[in-house]
């Protein structure tokens, strides 16, 4: 099992980055794939892919690629990389729930052996796929949640904590004073309006920014072995207890050994109902590439609702990587332009972009 990073404040992230990242510190000089361009066939060499584009993303797959490139195990490298966005306190931390609990999603999914593992809902730990791992390996089940999924993974000597950051804090505390105007929260009636109840100027930006905090890591070895890994934080602001597609073997993340792996993030309700990534998984099974299979399930979905007489369009990102280290993502609802993934393969470390489907919803 790879080693799991310590705790890090940013800067000691940031540090970590320089040291171990050469990859992501020279992103600037990398090549970039075209928009819908199939990625590469890298057949009998190890490739790695993460939904992440960000900084993180890229020094995760900075700091996996070593484990691949020296004869490595996928799921070694996959949950290094998760590991890497997980104790990002800027990246994965996450907003809590409505209650002001942060509650995390994970799961981990091992074709060399057919093996799978998941928690839901646990709190107070910051690296869930580590966990979920150890459900995988060290249980015959497949799923533990809630506080029991938190005291299983302190047996394993995890160290529970505030997964809270000041920021986040702050955040919640300004979305519980103004979510609702009929409410008690927030300044007095006679003082509202005047001002004081204005987010910070370092607030305003950041208040709408954080949403969800889905990643998916996916692997290829050189061994031809695929593993990958989905992590979350979820919705903020979601009902406690809430559960998402992340942890759910089959809807936020599925691996076939002789086919590929595939991932989900965005809205997990609909990833849940259409078992999206095992439905991706069995199209390459089928013979259609990693990126064709990705448009298929935005597709697949957006049909589901035009069945009923709805022309609603939720908001998905799908990313997918075949057996020979082809890759693809897609995604819907949205107007940010061609969704993308960070991969790493021998020859570099490059930002891929895929196709964009129903872009003009919101």
């Amino acid at each position: 099992m790879a080693q799991r990073p310590s705790r890090v404040d940013r800067r000691g992230f940031v540090r970590t980055a320089v040291a171990l990242g050469a990859g992501a510190a020279a992103l600037g000089s990398l090549p970039r794939q075209a928009v819908g361009a199939a990625g590469g066939d890298y057949r009998g060499r190890p490739v790695i892919i993460t939904s992440h584009t960000n900084e993180t993303g890229h020094e995760a797959l900075s700091q996996a690629w070593p484990i691949l490139e020296s004869g490595g195990r996928a799921m070694d490298a996959v949950e290094r990389g998760a590991n890497v966005i997980e104790v990002d306190p800027e990246d994965h931390s996450g907003l809590p729930n409505l209650d002001g609990v942060v509650q995390l999603d994970a799961s981990c999914m091992d074709g060399r052996t057919y093996n799978a593992g998941s928690v839901g809902a646990i709190e107070g730990i910051k690296t869930p796929s580590s966990v979920a791992r150890l459900v995988m390996e060290r249980t015959d089940h497949v799923m533990i949640v809630g506080r029991a999924a938190t005291e299983f993974a302190k047996s394993f000597g995890f160290a529970e904590e505030d997964l809270m950051t000041p920021e986040s804090r702050e955040i919640w505390l300004r979305w519980r004073e103004n979510h609702d105007p009929a409410d008690f929260w927030g300044p007095p009636e006679h003082l509202r309006g005047n001002g004081s109840d204005a987010p910070s100027d370092a607030l305003r930006d950041r208040t709408i920014q954080y949403e969800h905090g889905t990643t998916n890591v996916l692997a290829v070895d050189a061994n031809g072995d695929i593993a990958g890994i989905t992590t979350t934080s979820g919705y903020s602001w979601k009902l406690p207890g809430r559960v998402g597609d992340s942890p759910i073997i089959g809807a936020g993340l599925y691996v076939d050994n002789s086919v590929g792996a595939a991932g989900a993030t965005g809205r997990g309700e609909d990833v849940i109902k259409s078992c999206a990534s095992y439905f991706i998984v069995m199209r390459m099974r089928e013979g259609r590439t990693p990126q064709q299979a990705c448009e298929d399930a935005v597709e697949m979905i957006v049909d589901r609702y035009r069945a009923i007489g709805n022309d609603y369009v939720p908001g998905e990102k799908f990313v997918a990587i075949d057996k020979s280290g082809e890759y693809g993502c897609a995604s819907m609802g949205s107007g940010d332009g061609a969704p993308r993934l960070t991969v790493r393969h021998a020859d570099a470390l490059e930002v891929y972009a895929g196709a964009a489907l129903y872009p003009s919803r919101s």
